[in-house]
């Protein structure tokens, strides 16, 4: 397909989203819970005797007390802000994760990008003006995860004084892990769990087979980012993410420019991918990895996804799709 059927077919990334064929809200003794959180919605599907939403919503409020950057209050705020706090389980696991993900990824993905994204106008706090060459150059000096550390009693080092910590591209994923682990403690063994398109899920659906997942291309529109059906894939364990520059741009005087910063050159990606979908053990890793695809070209990105043990990735560039070799056969 060329170029230009492909720029009126695919605006720009793909979109993860449930496939839903039937009610399940009574089907089979599966329930359902849905809602707002983190400036998205949640849909969750699972198996249970009992109303498990109280517990769904109260494990999103922690995630979002620990790790969220645009909460004063939260524990990375406080952090971010020279408070002399200690991380909880929480940051501790996303903290490790996240030194782990930015080496498999060769460093493209690294959350002390944030003064950057920042800067940019993407993050919790948006400069309001286009940096400056300067600018960028001075922040870059904070960046780097592999810098800094943890101390046995789960204290933050900075590699920098100035460096700041945005978890935000790992944290659905693992507000997906948690709330699926909560499940599991509950004895809910059958379960779907999707926040803002990201998923975690395992067992059967209420159909009594796998689930199925539906990957998404967008529809470039003059008015509208509309969706088009590209594969169905089915899965019985894992967790599934997507990242796509669609949404999240702005318009500067060179042009418009997208979400994903290089912590390398410190600006915007400039990649052949238009969007990433990534299969992994845990929804966190899924997560992560597909904001790593995102920073780097396509052949590069799937070199390394498929490098990674039970890691899967399927990316849409401009003239093609591409997948790893085991990624799930289109259904």
């Amino acid at each position: 397909m060329s170029v230009k059927n492909l720029h009126i077919l695919i605006a720009c990334a793909m979109a993860v989203f449930l496939l839903i064929l039937s009610s399940c809200s009574s089907t089979g003794g599966y329930r359902s819970a849905e809602g707002g959180v983190w400036n998205t919605t949640y849909h969750i599907t699972y198996r249970s005797g009992e109303d498990l939403h109280d517990s769904i919503r109260t494990v999103m409020k922690r995630v979002e007390m620990s790790l969220s950057p645009f909460a004063d209050s939260s524990l990375i705020s406080r952090i971010n802000r020279g408070e002399n706090v200690a991380a909880d389980s929480m940051l501790r696991q996303v903290f490790r994760t996240s030194q782990r993900i930015n080496r498999e990824s060769r460093g493209v993905f690294d959350p002390t990008v944030a003064p950057l994204v920042n800067l940019w106008g993407f993050g919790y706090r948006n400069e309001g003006v286009e940096p400056t060459q300067e600018a960028i150059d001075s922040m870059l000096q904070t960046v780097g995860i592999g810098r800094c550390s943890l101390t046995p009693d789960g204290f933050v080092v900075r590699g920098h004084h100035d460096t700041e910590f945005n978890f935000s591209a790992i944290t659905k994923g693992y507000g997906c892990d948690l709330v699926a682990e909560m499940l599991r403690r509950n004895g809910v063994e059958d379960y779907l769990v999707e926040i803002g398109g990201e998923i975690a899920l395992a067992g059967r659906s209420p159909r009594g087979r796998d689930w199925r997942v539906m990957v998404d291309a967008p529809v470039d529109c003059d008015t509208a980012i509309v969706h088009e059906r590209m594969a169905v894939i089915e899965l019985a364990d894992g967790g599934v993410a997507t990242s796509g520059n669609y949404r999240n741009y702005k318009t500067t005087p060179e042009g418009r420019v997208w979400h994903t910063i290089s912590p390398v050159t410190g600006r915007p990606a400039v990649t052949d991918i238009l969007s990433a979908t990534v299969i992994a053990p845990s929804c966190m890793e899924a997560d992560a990895y597909a904001t790593s695809c995102m920073a780097i070209g396509s052949a590069e990105a799937l070199a390394i996804m498929d490098s990674i043990p039970g890691v899967e990735a399927l990316v849409v560039t401009a003239d093609t799709i591409l997948r790893t070799s085991g990624f799930p056969t289109a259904r």
